[in-house]
């Protein structure tokens, strides 16, 4: 028997919006409503809203809550200070990727992790697993919280046009803090995944439908995950699943900026190895340069005809108007600059291994 997909609080919201829903990791979610390039056109340049309920939120507690925390994460969260966020890795012995999270340093003895939907279960039976005997507690909140992402370039004026959402203003960049929006207490960040300005607001799953309802009211579209799955990939953010996964080391991934190098964690030894030597491959962006649309799991020659990676995320770029991707690479073909060729649907397109981000604002 097959399981239904899970809703999101604000399930019924996105039906009477006539939003095309999808089944995404096991949750029934909007992929656009609207349509996808228009919806992220909208973010590029004014502001969107999205339902991103079907995040995770770990809470890990106790006076041992850091220490736990620097042995299993692989950023160094003593770098920032309490009522701030970080981006980090959940990684394996091996140095692959689990997750990538965010960390919330709510106290000095309470954080926040906010996961990827899909990962839910298997980070916390891994979080879980790790724990120490005595002086940390994990619970999974994800239930008791709805979220929502207010992305774009007018996202400030947006939330201001809310009731309390004028406090939102003065949070800095991965800075978070609680604020009453529409009479509703939240949790808001300054964090994103369009490579836009904005926040996303953690809200008491029972009420989420009230603050969605007053952020619509005071200008921003409704978007759907297509839109943010295109602009996340003009800027070339990873995304779990496709472009890393618990079989891809993050130094590959292009991201041993958020793998400490004077910390030991789980998979750190692993980590330094392939710094040491070398990564064999690498995590690269492209452009292509014929009129095509690359898809995760084309394969990608170089010059000679040689097969040397495949394509984790591709699409029609809205902002650029040709066709983006990111795939890994052998190292020695993955400098910026390098012709590749990517076989799509049988016949080979000529494209280029460019600089991350592909898209920058101006």
């Amino acid at each position: 028997m097959t399981t239904p997909p899970r809703e999101t609080p604000l399930h019924d919201r996105h039906v009477a919006l006539a939003a095309r829903m999808i089944d995404f990791g096991g949750w029934d979610m909007p992929v656009y409503y609207a349509g996808i390039n228009e919806e992220h056109r909208v973010v590029r340049t004014t502001c969107g809203v999205f339902d991103v309920s079907h995040m995770g939120q770990l809470v890990v507690r106790g006076p041992g809550a850091f220490g736990y925390l620097q042995s299993v994460l692989s950023n160094d969260l003593g770098r920032i200070p309490v009522g701030r966020a970080q981006y980090t890795l959940l990684p394996n012995e091996q140095g692959g990727i689990i997750d990538d999270l965010i960390a919330y340093r709510v106290t000095e003895e309470n954080v926040l992790l906010v996961v990827n939907a899909g990962n839910v279960a298997e980070d916390r039976e891994w979080l879980q697993a790790h724990l120490p005997a005595v002086g940390v507690s994990l619970v999974d909140r994800s239930d008791e919280y709805g979220m929502l992402a207010v992305q774009g370039p007018t996202s400030d004026a947006i939330l201001a046009a809310v009731e309390g959402g004028g406090a939102l203003v003065d949070v800095p960049p991965f800075g978070f803090a609680t604020v009453t929006l529409a009479g509703v207490s939240c949790l808001a960040v300054r964090t994103g995944y369009t490579g836009e300005h904005g926040v996303e607001i953690l809200v008491p799953a029972a009420e989420s439908g009230v603050v969605w309802d007053a952020i619509i009211a005071a200008g921003a579209e409704p978007c759907g995950l297509g839109a943010r799955d295109t602009l996340r990939l003009e800027v070339c953010f990873p995304l779990h699943g496709n472009d890393i996964s618990a079989a891809t080391n993050a130094i590959e991934a292009g991201l041993g900026w958020v793998c400490a190098k004077d910390k030991v964690y789980i998979g750190s030894d692993a980590h330094a190895a392939t710094r040491d030597a070398g990564p064999r491959r690498r995590l690269v962006a492209f452009r292509m340069a014929e009129r095509a649309i690359p898809r995760a799991g084309m394969v990608v020659r170089d010059g000679s005809g040689e097969e040397i990676g495949l394509v984790t995320s591709g699409t029609l770029s809205p902002s650029l108007d040709e066709g983006i991707g990111m795939a890994y690479v052998r190292a020695e073909g993955s400098a910026e600059g390098s012709s590749i060729t990517v076989d799509v649907r049988g016949k080979l397109r000529e494209a280029t291994v460019a600089a991350k981000p592909l898209y920058r604002r101006g």
